[in-house]
């Protein structure tokens, strides 16, 4: 096979490769959390804009923060293989395209060297820092929608020293580059948040103001934050599916990335420091992110962490595997054709009905081989942003809760970490600490709702929710998933 790099690229067959001058690229973005989806979506939209005549400018510097085993040998293979990797996209019908990714040009371990990324952020040619560090990863506090300057990460960058957090950076590069009289750059959330930029702008904003109160005015006053829509599936790629991806591709690459075939970026069109052509490689900028939001949130999203948990507790691990079950095919389309659709104001546009079904497909996907796992995991953080509003408008219309109340009882169940036939899984719930996770598995089913993440909605002082919710609980601990779903099935 060929090992990946610079010098090996002109020798590369069947793949596609970039064709321009990669000597000449030079990072004008700044990505913080290299991950998965991030090597497939916005980089791939940046490799796209590099093909086209004066992006030069627009490459992008890596930046990874954490200090675990995967960063770690993130931070040595990267720069071995010159930023370049491959990415492997798979259509429902199976059909399959690789090409080689050349945005990156550069990998900064910030744990490694905190003291080189705060030069590369203050840099003048930096002018866009995009992100991905999860919807759970701003530091908000789901009760009071604040800021959590108490977190323990935080208040060691807030107390000095090289900072750790992704707030602490950019905060300490926005008051350098004032200093220096530098324009700030623009800082894009790419996270699946509804109003990503907002949330974004509300945890920088606060860090700053927090350590310096006239910095925080500055970034509140000087930085954009546009909102944006992001989608794409990626999944993990394990170390057979990186062994059989770079056999299929003839080239020797140690983080291949693998994505389906659909991809959907819509965001504000508002950065004062200048951007790349993203307009003309299919990002579509437009005033009305938040209708998109809501159309993927609460449908596509929503469904997702919908199917998870009862999927897992079935036995199942795969997403398409459990799509393929007509009980749980049949759980999503009631629930978007029932519970979500009638409450959703489409974009111009956009037809809600086409929308449910390209869903039910991408799901349906069997070449990705998506992990249930992946979705469900850091349920805490996501079933609140992608479910709250559904269940807020059904409980004041007093719709069918039923639905809602069954995916609840499922998560709870989940978080036992053994499904309906006793096969045990990963339980990963960094949102719920010790006191929250007591709560969830404690003898009170109604615990769960009482948690931090779920206080908010208070699910528990609404009579026909608690109801639904406790006779699920009940359905699930004596006959199981696939029975209680059945009958869910039968009286709804």
């Amino acid at each position: 096979m060929t090992k990946l790099s610079n010098a090996t690229l002109a020798g590369v067959r069947g793949v596609r490769v970039p064709d321009y001058d990669r000597t000449r690229v030079t990072a004008g973005i700044a990505h913080v959390g290299v991950g998965n989806f991030h090597r497939v979506h916005e980089a791939v939209y940046v490799d796209d804009c590099l093909h086209r005549p004066g992006h030069e400018g627009w490459g992008i510097v890596g930046i990874g923060l954490m200090d675990d085993a995967q960063s770690r040998a993130k931070a040595a293979a990267f720069p071995a293989q010159d930023g370049l990797y491959t990415v492997t996209s798979f259509a429902p019908d199976g059909a399959r395209a690789t090409r080689v990714i050349g945005a990156m040009v550069e990998y900064l371990h910030a744990p490694s060297d905190p003291e080189a990324v705060l030069v590369r952020l203050t840099d003048p040619a930096i002018r866009v820092v995009s992100l991905t560090v999860t919807e759970g990863g701003y530091g908000i506090d789901e009760t009071t929608g604040e800021f959590r300057t108490d977190a323990p990460d935080v208040a060691r960058d807030l107390a000095g020293g090289p900072p750790r957090t992704v707030f602490g950076c950019l905060a300490e590069a926005l008051a350098r580059r004032r200093r220096a009289g530098t324009p700030p750059f623009t800082v894009v959330s790419c996270d699946n948040l509804r109003g990503n930029g907002d949330t974004a702008r509300k945890a920088i904003a606060s860090f700053a103001r927090a350590r310096d109160p006239e910095l925080g005015a500055f970034v509140d006053r000087e930085v954009a934050f546009p909102n944006g829509m992001v989608d794409r599936i990626a999944p993990r790629v394990s170390d057979a599916d990186r062994d059989r991806l770079n056999a299929r591709s003839g080239i020797d690459d140690a983080f291949p990335a693998v994505c389906e075939s659909y991809t959907q970026w819509v965001i504000e069109d508002h950065f004062p420091a200048g951007r790349p052509e993203l307009e003309a490689v299919g990002v579509e900028l437009r005033d009305d992110v938040p209708a998109f939001e809501a159309v993927k949130g609460r449908l596509l999203n929503a469904s997702h962490m919908l199917l998870s948990y009862p999927s897992l507790l079935c036995g199942y691990r795969l997403v398409h595997d459990a799509v393929a079950d007509w009980r749980l095919r049949e759980l999503l389309d009631r629930f978007m054709d029932r519970d979500a659709v009638p409450l959703i104001e489409a974009p111009p546009g956009v037809s809600l009905e086409a929308y449910k079904a390209q869903v039910l497909a991408r799901f349906s996907n069997v070449a990705i081989r998506d992990q249930l796992l992946r979705i469900a995991h850091d349920g805490a953080a996501k079933i609140p942003v992608f479910h709250t509003r559904t269940l807020a408008m059904l409980a004041r219309a007093g719709g069918d809760m039923r639905r809602e109340a069954f995916f609840l009882a499922c998560f709870r169940r989940y978080l036992a970490g053994v499904d309906d036939r006793g096969a045990a899984f990963e339980v990963f719930e960094p949102h719920l600490d010790g006191g929250d996770l007591a709560l969830a598995r404690g003898d009170d089913p109604l615990g769960l709702l009482r948690t931090q993440p779920f206080r908010a909605l208070t699910l528990d002082a609404h009579p026909p929710f608690v109801e639904a919710y406790l006779g699920a609980v009940e359905g699930l601990r004596t006959g199981g998933a696939a029975r209680t779903l059945e009958a869910l099935h039968e009286t709804s």
